[in-house]
């Protein structure tokens, strides 16, 4: 048996291991159609130079794409039950986390990492659609916890990046009891003071969408990234009606008030640097209020000469009508006046 493994396995792998291709060396965007060299592609973050497509990107290339250069710690996600239900449809369960294992790496659907975004610390928690379509069982609820309490320790800003189907099936209840478990966890990071902000990437949908993904403090999308809870066949079916064009997108979502930001991939980090400083350093605008309040006095004081507004002793602006000349009274109106009040 060790002849075979050791010899003639390999010799037969080396005679017929395909030679690279041009689908090896070419990425053809789903949204366009377009072929682009991967090279230009990895260059471009996984973004369609022609028409700005997002493709999906795992875990690690978001933390190396977010983190600032000096490095950052992946966490440790606790170890929960492989299959708690003993579940199997076509496949046993246990075979298919294995064949996502194999795919890619070690873990479940989560990963988290620490570090600094533009120098503000924070802790990033990515959900990989790569794995089992980013569906959220009981090790992803377990890291997301695990992932809040990090950044708690560490005094960080907590920022989740979704990717994500839903709840997994293979669960059951089990999978459903996370979305009230991550939510718990995020009033433990909101008691700690520490911001929350979630960043919704393609797709977007189910119990992550119906639990932890609509709940930052902040809200941010990338471009095209579509974002629900039921698809848009079920929902069409359901109400019988057609729906707008650019349904569920983010774009459609920012016009309707559901999100605060869509931000292309490559201004991801510094956008997220920016609201994380804005976030975590109230004391800076309090520490700019004497100026801030000068400056305000200063424009109240230029405003009366330009929009006819009268300054008050007590610091009150109340509006006066200079430009309208005041109408004489009417004789009925003196007789009025001039009657004593019985």
């Amino acid at each position: 048996m060790s002849w075979i493994e050791n010899y003639v396995r390999p010799r037969i792998q080396q005679l017929v291991r395909r030679t690279p291709t041009q689908s090896d060396l070419w990425r053809q965007c789903p949204a366009c159609g377009q072929m682009i060299f991967h090279q230009d592609l990895d260059r471009a973050q996984m973004v369609c130079p022609n028409c700005s497509h997002h493709m999906r990107i795992g875990a690690k290339a978001r933390f190396d794409l977010l983190f600032d250069a000096d490095g950052h710690d992946v966490l440790t996600m606790p170890q929960t039950p492989a299959d708690p239900l003993k579940f199997r449809d076509q496949k046993r369960y246990t075979d298919r986390l294995k064949d996502a294992v194999n795919k890619n790496g070690p873990g479940d659907a989560l990963k988290a990492a620490a570090g600094r975004i533009d120098g503000m610390p924070a802790v990033v928690a990515v959900l990989d659609f790569a794995f089992m379509g980013g569906s959220m069982g009981a090790a992803v609820g377990a890291g997301f916890v695990a992932s809040v309490r990090a950044a708690i320790e560490r005094k960080a800003g907590f920022v989740a990046i979704t990717a994500s189907g839903g709840a997994r099936m293979q669960e059951g209840i089990l999978s459903l009891m996370q979305m009230p478990r991550t939510v718990a966890a995020l009033g433990m990071l909101k008691d700690a003071g520490l911001p929350y902000i979630v960043v919704l990437t393609d797709p977007t949908t189910g119990g992550v969408s119906a639990s932890f993904a609509m709940l930052g403090d902040i809200a941010i999308a990338e471009p095209g990234a579509g974002i629900g809870f039921a698809g848009q066949r079920v929902i069409k079916e359901t109400i019988g009606q057609t729906l707008p064009e650019g349904f569920q997108r983010a774009e459609y979502l920012y016009d309707h008030g559901m999100i605060d930001m869509v931000v292309t991939r490559a201004e991801m980090k510094a956008t997220l640097g920016r609201v994380l400083s804005l976030l975590m350093q109230p004391t800076r605008a309090v520490a700019n209020l004497p100026a801030l309040v000068a400056d305000t006095a200063k424009a109240d004081a230029a405003a009366p000469a330009q929009a006819g507004v009268a300054l008050k002793p007590g610091g009150k602006a109340s509006r006066a009508r200079a430009t309208e000349p005041k109408q004489p009274e009417t004789k009925q109106a003196e007789a009025t006046k001039a009657e004593p009040r019985t």
